[in-house]
């Protein structure tokens, strides 16, 4: 591919995100989401008849969702006066989270969450200035930006502690209503990428404002989880987290456990985080010994984590993203070999199904919602390659993409492999992160591309920018604001929120304080045989697990592929 071709389909990419940013701009906002087919907003439905009404509402809040999880895709793509705009868009409409919404706690973490911090290190990083968007002025020139969005993610930082404070454990509560906190009603069940895909945007919360208290629960719920896998270091999907047992017993790559191997290692990464590469490694050499297609290189598949037998064929478009995660870690040649199994998906769906079956070799569930794994692990793997076959594969998404799910406002999501048509549905991601991974892909000369630093995308997209460097030492490895750091500041919390019992008293108490104060910082409990009541701050040092496990047989692979 020449430099020219790249060029415009990287100029193409722009202009397909702003047909769809302008169409929320223009018919949705401030409501949450897009509706592309009827062009018209859609927001939390307040008394949910429906399944799919009450699945939609938990990742809608009524706060201007597609905004916010699309704030650092236009810093991004160099449009410094949209970006400035939209800042001053999100502080006029949505001054605090004092708002009566039941929201999932992963997902309002993802998007909003890391949504508003990424805008804010963008905006506010006048020093290296490293995507030219800093100062951040008004559209009219009276305002400047002085950290509003970081007010706003600590509003919701402090809202989403209700989840750990009520919690039965150490893993939180998988919803929080963001006014009252955690519904009487409240399911125990939760997922172990709902728990454990909390640390980047808590961690960042913590270490730009001193405040521990977020990075710490946030370390403690992935210490929670990892703490209960088996023996041979498997975790599992769904956890209960009154009684600590699994209630889905299935491991791989995919749907409920993804991006809690994603998260140790960006952590690692991103925090210069020893305790959080250790685990990854951990965990994904096992994964690598159990849940690996050995013979073909293909696949991860879904295995049980006591005993590594084959439970589920399917290969879910969630897992999709795995490939880009294994370029991270080193293996590029492996990564390329499991990326294969997405692409021929795609070239034979124009999309990645949501669920496909390996041995039926058909889709079980032929849906596409404009997911952003495909392409993510696209960018990666060209990164690491340069490999122009990368690049022609992106020309083939973005025309695909064009060619069957653009409307006259916005982009549609797929519905049962277009026998039903699409669906009048675009989520926030799809400006979050599959344009804008498709916009990196193209363009090679992005700031981003050439930075040599601890930078890290989220799960949902969003950029991290490196943390400043200091000389003293913390608790947990990396880089904080300041050297003077407390659990937290009651003075410093929103005033919205001072109404509220804010003592923390059941998250303290987990944390440990008193042993950290006594110097006790090594947790040795062997997790094969702890009753699952010894709880422990995971910036206390985590704790090594040195056993051996008795030798697994490893899954046969199939006989062929898609």
């Amino acid at each position: 591919m020449t430099r020219s071709e790249r060029l415009k389909l990287r100029d193409l990419t722009q202009q397909e995100f702003n047909h769809a940013f302008d169409g929320y701009m223009r018919h949705a906002f401030p409501e949450d989401e897009l509706r592309p087919l009827s062009c018209q907003g859609r927001s939390r439905v307040r008394n949910p008849s429906t399944i799919s009404d009450a699945y939609i509402n938990d990742v809608l809040g009524n706060f201007s969702l597609t905004l916010v999880d699309s704030l650092d895709t236009l810093a991004l793509m160099g449009d410094r006066e949209r970006f400035a705009e939209a800042i001053f868009n999100v502080i006029d409409v949505l001054p605090s989270f004092d708002i009566d919404s039941v929201v999932q706690v992963f997902e309002v973490t993802i998007r909003m969450l890391g949504g508003l911090l990424s805008a804010h290190m963008i905006a506010s990083d006048e020093g290296a200035n490293l995507l030219g968007m800093a100062p951040v002025v008004s559209p009219n020139g009276r305002r400047r930006y002085s950290g509003e969005l970081l007010g706003l993610a600590k509003d919701l930082g402090y809202r989403l502690l209700s989840a750990f404070e009520e919690s039965p454990s150490a893993t939180p509560y998988s919803k929080v209503n963001l006014r009252h906190g955690v519904p009487e009603d409240s399911s125990f069940s939760t997922c172990s990428a709902g728990a454990g895909t909390l640390l980047l945007e808590f961690a960042a919360l913590s270490r730009l404002t001193n405040e521990t208290i977020f990075e710490d629960v946030a370390r403690m719920a992935m210490h929670d989880i990892w703490s209960e896998r088996s023996r041979i270091d498997l975790i599992g999907g769904g956890y209960n987290i009154r009684s600590r047992e699994w209630e889905e017993l299935h491991t791989g790559t995919g749907a409920g456990i993804d991006s809690f191997f994603e998260y140790l290692l960006k952590a690692a990464i991103y925090l210069d985080d020893e305790d959080s590469n250790t685990l990854f490694r951990s965990a994904y050499a096992s994964l690598l010994e159990h849940s690996y297609d050995v013979e073909h290189g293909y696949f991860f598949y879904n295995v049980d984590i006591h005993s590594a037998r084959l439970m589920d064929p399917m290969l879910d478009s969630l897992s999709a993203f795995f490939p880009g995660l294994m370029v991270l870690a080193g293996h590029v040649e492996a990564a390329e070999s499991v990326y294969l199994a997405y692409y021929h998906l795609w070239r034979r769906y124009q999309s990645i199904p949501e669920s496909f079956n390996l041995f039926h070799h058909k889709t079980s569930y032929n849906s596409y919602p404009l997911r952003p794994e495909f392409i993510e692990s696209t960018y990666y793997l060209y990164q690491a390659t340069r490999d122009p076959f990368y690049l022609e594969v992106g020309r083939m998404v973005l025309n695909d993409l064009i060619a069957n799910q653009k409307t006259a406002c916005g982009y549609a999501a797929i519905q049962n492999g277009g026998d039903v048509g699409l669906t009048d549905r675009m989520e926030s991601f799809f400006l979050s992160e599959t344009l804008k991974y498709l916009y990196l892909l193209f363009d090679e000369d992005n700031v981003v591309n050439a930075m040599d630093s601890n930078f890290v995308f989220t799960t949902e997209g969003h950029l991290l920018l490196p943390l400043p460097k200091r000389s003293h030492p913390s608790r947990a490895s990396g880089q904080w604001a300041s050297p003077q750091r407390v659990l937290y500041d009651t003075a410093l919390v929103p005033p919205s929120l001072r109404s509220r019992d804010l003592s923390f008293e059941n998250i303290k108490h987990r944390l440990g304080l008193s042993r950290l104060l006594a110097g006790d910082l090594v947790r040795t409990t062997n997790p094969s045989t702890s009753s699952g009541n010894n709880i422990v701050a995971a910036t206390l040092g985590g704790f090594l697990y040195n056993g051996t496990c008795p030798a697994v047989k490893v899954l046969n692979s199939p006989a062929d592929c898609i």
